[in-house]
């Protein structure tokens, strides 16, 4: 029993010993750890050297050329005319009627009616309310009698005189007597003015009784409702007139302008004025200078203008601020080209303006230019620009000198004279072809 279990052990540790070693992963990687290492290195150095390969040789063009790193770049274009630019100084102005009235009643009474409407439009002399008119007809039918009274007075007076002035010629009464007589008439003569007088105040009372519009314009809101006692010292009055037709607007310019705008007013000239929406993009209505303030603001250095708007469309409000564009000057014979050509940077190492002029053979150069006056979307060249010369408006991000555009319509013939509008003809000589496969020739 003993030699057949020492037997089985000695059995299995010399199965143990003639087994395989096992041959997973992780041996395999301990064994040959040095060669994978050595294939991953090449692995890296090929990967590095084609990226290498990919920077240093340019992309081959797809199809078309026409999104290549040296394709054509498509732009918009534009042609530098001659013509009038106007020199417009910009400013920011406020509606304000010509005149604007608040309508009051001069005497107290009953507001017994009330003839206007709300946002109504009146002209001057309409009706707008009755005040209760009794008490002061009756303040008139008394002053009349009291005329009446002393005219009868006055008349009894001047026969009593002339009776004295007879009998002091046959010496009857004392020359005293008629010297009072006459006294009497002249104290009843002042009696009377001062009735006439007193009639006339009660004619005028009951005149103000009927309330009219003193201005053509549009009334506003009611202040006071009908019924009510008013009195002339009433803070808000009855309502509000503003005359819109014509309207002005004042608004303040640079001290700078005020020279030259004094100038041309002195010389006779009419200087026209565009209001424009707060947007600064929709004209409202076109007026023209009215007068200008006599004095210069220390605290801004401006001064205020008054421009007169004829206003017919009612398009412009009392208190309405508006962008205004006044007409200082046009200046003549200036080369123009829109404000989207103009680029700002350092093509030749220096800070400047410049444009990207189109060439006959389709490419572009950098031309430096001076700018002048600037007119809305248009600006005007002073230097380093002709007129007919063809400028870059739109695409001018991804160029450079000499770089090849592409023009909206078939491209222009290398050797043809520039022409805006009218590029040559895809058959026409010098024109460039492209292949039914879409690639220019080589």
């Amino acid at each position: 029993m003993g030699s057949h279990i020492g037997g089985a052990v000695i059995n299995e540790q010399e199965d143990l010993q003639t087994s395989p070693p096992p041959r997973g992963l992780k041996v395999f990687i301990h064994r040959h750890w040095k060669g994978l290492l050595a294939v991953i290195v090449i692995v890296l150095l090929l990967i590095a050297f084609t990226l290498y390969l990919r920077q240093k040789q340019p992309l081959a063009p797809p199809a078309g050329g026409r999104f290549g790193q040296n394709s054509p770049v498509a732009v918009a274009v534009a042609t530098a005319v001659a013509g009038d630019i106007e020199v417009k100084i910009p400013a920011l102005g406020t509606v304000t009627p010509l005149a604007t009235v608040t309508v009051r009643t001069q005497i107290t009474g009953t507001l017994q009616k009330i003839f206007f409407t709300e946002g109504q439009f009146v002209r001057l002399g309409d009706a707008l309310a009755q005040i209760d008119p009794r008490p002061y007809e009756a303040a008139l039918q008394q002053m009349q009698g009291n005329l009446q009274r002393d005219q009868a007075l006055l008349t009894n007076a001047k026969l009593d005189m002339k009776r004295y002035e007879a009998l002091v010629k046959e010496d009857s009464i004392a020359q005293q007597q008629l010297d009072t007589q006459r006294a009497l008439v002249d104290q009843y003569t002042g009696t009377i003015e001062s009735d006439q007088g007193q009639v006339n105040t009660a004619r005028v009372n009951l005149l103000y009784t009927h309330i009219v519009s003193p201005v053509t314009g549009r009334v506003g809101l009611r202040q006071v409702d009908q019924g009510n006692y008013v009195t002339p010292g009433d803070a808000n009055g009855i309502v509000l007139i503003n005359q819109l037709q014509p309207i002005t607007v004042i608004f303040s310019v640079p001290e700078d302008n005020v020279s030259a705008i004094a100038k041309r007013l002195h010389d006779g000239a009419t200087l026209t004025v565009e209001a424009l929406d707060r947007t600064n993009s929709t004209k409202i209505a076109d007026g023209k200078v009215l007068s200008i303030d006599n004095t210069i603001d220390v605290t801004t250095g401006t001064f205020k203008v008054r421009a007169q708007f004829a206003n017919t469309d009612n398009a412009l409000f009392p208190n309405q601020f508006v962008n205004i564009q006044l007409l200082q000057d046009v200046l003549t014979n200036q080369i123009i080209m829109p404000n989207a050509a103009v680029r700002r940077g350092a093509p030749n190492g220096v800070a400047s303006t410049f444009v990207y002029i189109v060439n006959a053979d389709n490419t572009v150069s950098v031309r430096p230019v001076t700018l002048g006056i600037v007119d809305g979307e248009r600006v005007a060249v002073t230097a380093g620009l002709k007129a007919g010369e063809i400028v870059v408006t739109e695409g001018g991000d991804r160029l450079r000198d000499g770089a090849s555009v592409l023009l909206p319509g078939p491209p222009r013939a290398p050797g043809a004279a520039p022409a805006p509008g009218k590029p040559a003809a895809p058959g026409a000589p010098g024109a460039r072809r492209t292949r039914p496969g879409g690639k220019p020739p080589q």
